[in-house]
């Protein structure tokens, strides 16, 4: 759209809106770049960070990346010559309101010689059907002045999808046909009662010998005074397998005299140093301790005793980071060694507690049909500490993010 106003020597401006500001760098301002590099034009344009902006050196014409977080601060700017909007992941978005609120904005500041200001949403479907965007879509399909265009790789003519992203399509069609058709085709599959698949749940009975540990991961939820702490040991190898080496699994219910945070501190601590040094790890190194981001008392304790910190996860809507959990098993690449790599430490050495409540884990039948589901908050620390791995981990673990 821009380019027939650049060729004819005129400004155009075109905004671009996440979500969250904090994601632009990494997602559209690179593709703006990109998609500019494919029409050979990139060196017409110039790329400032602060703030962002891919403007063109000869006519001004400029992209405005924004997010919605900052509402003020989007509503307020007077960008004029505007031709086009995109919000991009658009399901992050609360609701339609969100897009109501700063639209009427930029209509105000239409280019003088466009008909109108176009607005594009781009988004991978949730699988929930009952999504807000979903069902906002589903009610603009038909109406004259929606255009709803719905694709997959399937469309692809331009080969953009390479011979490598087709065999790892491939590879999780196989695995996880649910999984596929949502993440690969854009199909809302539904949730069903049963959150996971533990079939997915792949067990060792000892690590490959055709493969290593190359880095350690540590993820902890934490209890209180009647529910359990949790801390999981993964392993990540050289093929990319993700394995669950051992569990710390205490649970206070039914003891008269509970473990304070400096227990639980030097529990973890050791934990730690047992599993890190044990020599089927070899040199592997720790890579990230994850924990709770609710959790300030047992992470200060563990900083006083020891000088090291936990990462607080960077927590989500629950069926947003149970998406993380499906991708890796989707995948095929996490697996859990049964006979654990052993500590000798009590509340350690048995994985079997972290399989019982996977197998659990359950959606509430009378949120299924809602725009966020629940989950019936029963037997769940170990699953909890499972989707802070993979969410503080995604980029390492090849996951979606």
């Amino acid at each position: 759209m821009m380019i027939s106003y650049l060729v004819t020597g005129k400004k155009a401006n075109v905004v671009v809106i996440r979500k969250v500001a904090s994601n632009i760098r990494d997602s559209v301002y690179l593709k703006i770049q990109w998609a500019l590099s494919k029409f050979g034009i990139m060196d017409q344009f110039t790329c400032t960070v602060s703030p962002f902006r891919v403007t063109h050196k000869k006519t001004g014409s400029t992209f405005f990346f924004y997010g919605q977080d900052d509402f003020q601060k989007l509503k307020s700017n007077d960008i004029g010559n505007i031709i086009s909007v995109w919000y991009e992941e658009a399901a992050e978005f609360k609701n339609a309101e969100e897009f109501d609120q700063s639209n009427t904005t930029f209509m105000r500041q239409k280019h003088p010689d466009a008909d109108m200001v176009r607005f594009f949403w781009s988004y991978n479907p949730p699988r929930n059907p009952y999504s807000w965007i979903n069902e906002w879509v589903e009610s603009l399909k038909g109406l004259s002045n929606y255009l709803v265009n719905e694709s997959s790789y399937l469309n692809d003519e331009l080969g953009f999808v390479t011979q490598q992203m087709l065999d790892d399509i491939e590879r999780i069609k196989k695995n996880d046909y649910d999984y596929y058709r949502y993440l690969y085709l854009g199909e809302p599959v539904g949730l069903g009662t049963n959150v996971y698949n533990i079939d997915l749940f792949q067990a060792l009975e000892e690590l490959p010998t055709d493969d290593r540990i190359i880095n350690l991961y540590y993820a902890t939820d934490v209890g209180h005074q009647t529910s359990a702490t949790v801390c999981l040991a993964f392993g990540l190898t050289a093929k990319g397998k993700v394995i669950l080496l051992n569990m710390y699994y205490y649970s206070p219910q039914g003891k008269a005299v509970k473990k304070a945070p400096s227990d639980l501190s030097k529990d973890l601590y050791e934990f730690v140093k047992k599993t890190a040094n044990h020599p089927i790890v070899g040199n592997a190194q720790v890579r990230q301790r994850t924990i709770d981001s609710a959790e300030g008392g047992l992470r200060n304790q563990y900083y006083k005793d020891y000088g090291q910190r936990w990462h607080p996860v960077a927590k989500k809507k629950n069926i947003d980071m149970i998406d993380y959990v499906h991708d890796l098993l989707a995948q095929g690449r996490f697996y859990y060694l049964v006979p654990t790599i052993k500590t000798g430490l009590s509340n350690c050495d048995d994985l079997t507690l972290f399989v019982e409540e996977h197998k659990r884990y359950q959606f509430k039948e009378t949120t299924l049909n809602s725009d966020n589901p629940d989950v019936i908050k029963e037997f769940d620390h170990s699953v909890d500490a499972f989707k802070y791995g993979c969410i503080d981990n995604a980029r390492e673990w090849k996951l979606k993010v």
